[in-house]
């Protein structure tokens, strides 16, 4: 295998430094969501939060930090997830394959979309458990595999296809999987019961994510995503098929229930297939070994290597050589944020200690930026104007099953000090001002600034800078 390959690992799960000045939609929520939990904000109970627990949990130990925290544990994150790739090809297989598992995990969590990769949100949080999971079935241990999969659950509802897999696997050993599956997730429970937060946490989770899975999209848009994930991610399929020999009916049992959530709601978004590369990672890492035994196979996988590589790897050089002279980025991808810090610019130049934010539109990384807290339950607009954010920028049909009329009467009760409309400026259908319910609030405030992407207000009241 690659000669000082740990060195190659640590350099590929080292590119996310590169985003260090960069916030990425999906783990920009999960942030501002830690920083009011460091605040001693419940989720569910004292502030909307549409997952479950353990993703703003996981960023709460960086205390809601973008900037070099965040980075570092990106870096923590993806090397322990290549590890436990290791670990399980070296059983499955061998220290060979294993070696190629660890690379070609850390290589498609850096080669990919930027907003599917980068952001470790619910889909990239999943990966470890999901690892985690199936070694622990792999080495029949259904207790811990069971607690695994509870861990999993407490990430991303998706997690109940590993679980399934990891059932498939330990026939045998059910009841005790059973066992470990229940008490990872008794002592959540229990919390939450103690705590009133189920119902919230229900209509919060399970209802609203229904809300996103039944987002219709065409088959033709299914089939594009599929074929553009697989064509940069060739290596992986190409290695699948030199193992095809060798891969048994337990290992196709997983990759198809991997698979098997793409297919919710036809959404098709490219951060979905974290849930099937596990499994075409340490199953392709076979195929790479006995390709790279000979100079065709050598030279077809870096081919196909070399794909990811050319699309995605420049923009890397871009931003590290944008980092090093201080200079603002002008990705066109990265526009959202670099107005959230414009935003954070003026706010911060404003603010005094006790002061309060709410954002319209689904702009959390303003609050992270800011460090400011929203002034109650809501804190973004989906649940406001009905309008999900996967959909917003086009869309100004409100989903019927989204109480939003009776969710603004409860935003009428608060008065934060600022007041962001960052959706506005995107899709007029869906500013602010156009629901005649928030008329007289919105009069208590007085536009401050504007910045190209977002109007900033403040609370007009005496003295008022």
């Amino acid at each position: 295998m690659i000669r000082r390959w740990p060195i190659w690992l640590l350099l590929l799960a080292s590119l996310r430094l590169a985003h260090i000045n960069l916030l990425w939609a999906d783990e920009d929520y999960h942030l501002a969501a830690a920083l009011q939990i460091v605040h001693g904000r419940v989720p569910y109970r004292d502030f909307w939060y549409d997952k479950p627990p353990l993703a703003a949990l996981f960023y709460s130990v960086i205390g809601g930090h973008g900037g070099w925290p965040l980075r570092l544990l990106d870096v923590a994150y993806v090397l322990a997830c290549c590890w436990l790739a290791f670990r399980l090809a070296k059983e499955w297989w061998g220290e060979r394959e294993a070696q190629a598992a660890a690379l070609l995990l850390a290589f498609f969590m850096a080669f990919y979309l930027t907003s599917a990769t980068v952001p470790l949100a619910v889909d990239g949080l999943l990966v470890l458990p999901h690892l985690a999971a199936i070694y622990l079935a792999f080495l029949r241990r259904p207790l811990l595999c069971g607690l695994c999969c509870a861990a999993g659950l407490l990430v991303n509802v998706k997690a109940v296809f590993v679980a399934a897999a990891c059932a498939l696997w330990l026939a045998a050993g059910l009841p005790l999987f059973g066992a470990g599956l229940a008490a990872g997730l008794a002592l959540p429970l229990a919390v939450g019961a103690g705590l009133r937060l189920l119902p919230d946490f229900y209509q919060q989770v399970w209802a609203w994510g229904l809300v996103y899975a039944g987002t219709q999209n065409s088959l033709a848009l299914g089939v594009r995503r599929c074929a553009d994930w697989l064509g940069f991610h060739a290596a992986l399929l190409a290695g699948m098929i030199f193992a095809r020999r060798e891969i048994h009916y337990r290992a196709a049992a997983w990759l198809a229930l991997s698979a098997a959530p793409l297919l919710l709601g036809n959404h098709f978004a490219p951060r979905y297939f974290f849930q099937v590369l596990p499994p075409l990672v340490i199953l392709g890492s076979r195929g790479f070994v006995l390709a790279c035994q000979s100079r065709a196979g050598q030279l077809l996988m870096a081919v196909l290597l070399l794909i990811p590589l050319a699309r995605f790897g420049p923009r890397y050089a871009e931003l590290m050589a944008d980092n090093l002279q201080a200079r603002q980025t002008r990705w066109p991808d990265a526009a959202l944020d670099v107005d959230a810090q414009a935003v954070a610019n003026v706010i911060n130049a404003r603010k005094h200690p006790g002061d309060t934010l709410f954002v319209w539109g689904y702009r959390p990384d303003i609050y992270v930026d800011t460090r400011l807290l929203p002034a109650g339950k809501f804190w973004d607009s989906q649940p406001l104007d009905g309008v999900p954010a996967d959909r917003h920028l086009e869309s100004s049909v409100p989903h019927p099953a989204i109480p939003a009329a009776a969710n603004r009467a409860q935003l009428l009760k608060t008065s934060p000090r600022f007041v962001v409309d960052g959706l506005g400026l995107l899709n007029p259908a869906l500013s602010l001002d156009q629901f005649p319910d928030l008329a007289a609030w919105l009069r208590q405030y007085r536009l401050v600034w504007r910045t190209k992407l977002s109007r900033i207000y403040q609370r007009d009241c005496a003295p008022c800078e």
